[in-house]
C-alpha cells in the first residue's frame, strides 16, 4: 500500500484544524484517558484503519489498559470486561460512526445520559466525530501504520 500524499504537509492549516480538536479533548475537555481510548479504538476498527488502530492501542497499553481488554473492545456486547457506561459509550460510538444507517436512536443518547453530564455527552461526542475525521484522513490519503521492530 503506498500512501496518496501526506495531507499534513499539503495542507497544514488544515491538519491543525483537526489537531485542535484533539487537543480541546485531552485538555479542557477534562475526559477520562480510559474513556477516548475506548471511543478512538472501536471507531478505527469500524473504519478499518490500520494507522488508528496500531496508534490507540499502543496508545491504550502505554496508559496501562489491560491486553484482555484492548482485545476484547471489537466484541464488545461479549465481553465481560466492560462496564455499563463503557457500553453505553461504545453503543454511541457506533451509531455516530455508522449515522447514515440509523441515526442516533434516542435509547442510545437516553443511555449516554445515564452516566454522563451534558458535557461530556457533547465532548465524548466531539471525540467519536474527531476520530472519523482522522480515519477518513488515514484511511482516504493511505497512512501506513509503522512497523515494529520484530513485527
Amino acid at each position: 500500500m503506498e500512501q496518496r500524499l501526506d495531507y499534513q504537509k499539503v495542507d497544514p492549516a488544515a491538519y491543525r484544524a483537526v489537531l485542535g480538536l484533539e487537543n480541546h479533548l485531552h485538555g479542557p475537555a477534562g475526559l477520562e484517558p480510559q474513556l477516548i481510548h475506548l471511543l478512538k479504538l472501536r471507531a478505527s476498527q469500524m473504519n478499518g484503519c490500520a494507522y488508528c488502530v496500531d496508534m490507540h492501542t499502543k496508545e491504550a497499553r502505554k496508559d496501562g489498559l489491560s491486553e484482555q481488554w484492548i482485545a476484547l473492545v471489537c466484541v464488545w456486547r461479549e465481553a465481560l470486561v466492560f462496564q455499563p457506561r463503557e457500553r453505553a459509550l461504545l453503543a454511541w460510538t457506533e451509531a455516530l460512526t455508522r449515522m447514515g444507517e440509523a441515526g442516533a436512536p434516542d435509547e442510545l443518547y437516553q443511555a449516554m445520559r445515564a452516566h454522563f453530564s451534558e458535557r461530556d455527552t457533547v465532548n465524548l461526542t466531539v471525540a467519536i466525530a474527531t476520530i472519523n475525521v482522522w480515519n477518513r484522513l488515514a484511511v482516504g490519503f493511505r497512512s501506513a501504520h509503522p512497523l515494529d521492530a520484530g513485527a
